[in-house]
């Protein structure tokens, strides 16, 4: 079995990390590079930078901070926000990024998903879903979960993932930033559904919600950001408390 991920994820707003909760309050918690350099010596297994106003505001992600990031990192790091169109991820890449994570745009263009798995291997594309149960449905929002559309998150992972995504990136809008652990049930069952990794973000709280969506939520990586910005749980702690719990992480 491939070993699980833990995943810092820095939303990144005009140059500045900052954190909310549910996907509002936002503030500020540091430097982008400095963060990542810091997480990456931790033994973060990987990054994740969305740029979480570039949809919304409709500005293309800024490639010389990805060149900053990519120079002080040693590990893979992905970035999203703003990639509309297949020169968007081809700039990222030249600049460094190991990964493209797409949300909104694809919502747009699906077509966008083929294209960018075709022209740089399903290998370099997350899609990026944020959705929120309602009335007993999980409903997708774009725009940085500001505008609801007419998908819904189990059949939309399937799609994007026959179109050559190579991960799914599920973020639950109930759960995000309210630290009472992961949407498991909607995890176990987007991960039983799927031949491509799923990555957990939303609810992380406590070393406990880690191992319960590794083991109950099957996730294969769990992401999360106050509680690494804060150094509420260390990266190292985390892994040491999971691996005394018998669960596989590098």
């Amino acid at each position: 079995m491939l070993a699980k991920r833990i995943i810092p994820c820095l939303d990144v707003r005009d140059g500045m990390t900052v954190k909310g909760i549910n996907f509002v309050d936002i503030k500020e918690v540091g430097d982008p590079v400095e963060l990542g350099s810091k997480y990456a010596r931790d033994g973060a297994d990987e990054l994740v930078y969305l740029d979480i106003t570039a949809s919304h505001e409709k500005r293309k992600l800024f490639s010389d901070l990805v060149r900053r990031i990519a120079a002080h990192l040693n590990i893979p790091f992905s970035v999203g926000g703003g990639i509309n169109e297949l020169k968007d991820a081809d700039v990222l890449l030249s600049a460094g990024a190991d990964k493209v994570s797409v949300n909104s745009a694809a919502i747009r263009n699906p077509l966008l998903v083929d294209q960018i798995a075709e022209g740089f291997g399903s290998q370099f594309v997350i899609v990026a879903i944020d959705a929120k149960l309602e009335n007993g449905r999980w409903g997708v929002y774009i725009n940085g979960g500001r505008i609801p559309v007419e998908k819904e998150l189990f059949s939309w992972a399937k799609e994007v993932e026959s179109r050559g995504a190579g991960e799914i990136l599920f973020t639950s809008m109930n759960h995000d930033g309210t630290k009472n652990g992961f949407a498991c049930d909607a995890l176990r069952a987007l991960s039983e559904s799927l031949s491509i990794p799923v990555i957990a973000s939303g609810g992380a709280g406590s070393e406990e919600h880690f191992a319960e969506v590794f083991t109950r939520g099957k996730a294969d990586a769990a992401l999360a950001a106050s509680i690494f910005h804060y150094n509420e749980i260390p990266v190292p702690q985390l892994k040491q408390y999971l691996r005394e719990k018998q669960i596989n992480v590098r």
